[in-house]
């Protein structure tokens, strides 16, 4: 009987993509959006951070992000970094989906569905909050959809499946709303 492990149905790690990374690392990188050179020196990575004015016009509505999230990369000259997006407000998700208007009909009608204005919530109830704003619902709708998002910037372009689009959901509006906005990257 011998001692450690069996040889048998052991495979060796394909070869790295980086002949300079460590011994053992069983990651490839099948196209690297910055190939590796002896020459390349050290590159300075920015960070920049704005804040995007959303002025809603209905207590529950949807809107479209994605093009003034990529103006800013744009306008900041971003070739490969992330974009991080973070809603400002407890009733104000972002999440990402198809901008399709059937679809956006079918997400309004399932969160109040899912999470109806009209039941019965201790937020709204002024023995139990100080909130005179009947919003419950809202903030329970949020926490559903989530309030940050984050994508790859590749190439000067934020980096979204065909169909996908980045959504702002105002759950207790019409208000003024500011999603924060921070790109780091080169």
């Amino acid at each position: 009987m011998t001692s450690g492990p069996s040889q048998r149905g052991v495979r060796p790690a394909p070869p790295l993509a980086d002949p300079s990374a460590p011994k053992g690392s069983s990651m490839t990188a099948v196209k690297p959006a910055i190939p590796p050179t002896a020459e390349a020196g050290l590159e300075t990575v920015r960070v920049i951070t704005e804040t995007l004015r959303i002025v809603t016009d209905k207590r529950l509505e949807l809107y479209n992000l994605t093009e003034k999230v990529a103006d800013i990369v744009k306008r900041h000259d971003i070739k490969e970094g992330m974009v991080l997006l973070s809603s400002l407000h407890t009733t104000v998700a972002l999440f990402v989906n198809e901008w399709q208007s059937a679809l956006l009909h079918d997400i309004k009608g399932m969160l109040n569905k899912v999470v109806s204005p009209k039941d019965e919530w201790r937020h709204n109830d002024p023995q139990h909050s100080d909130c005179d704003r009947q919003n419950a619902h809202s903030h329970l709708q949020a926490t559903l959809l989530g309030h940050a998002l984050s994508f790859p910037v590749t190439k000067g372009k934020l980096v979204l499946g065909q169909f996908q689009a980045i959504i702002a959901a105002e759950l207790d509006g019409p208000r003024n709303r500011d999603v924060a906005i921070q790109i780091i990257g080169r």
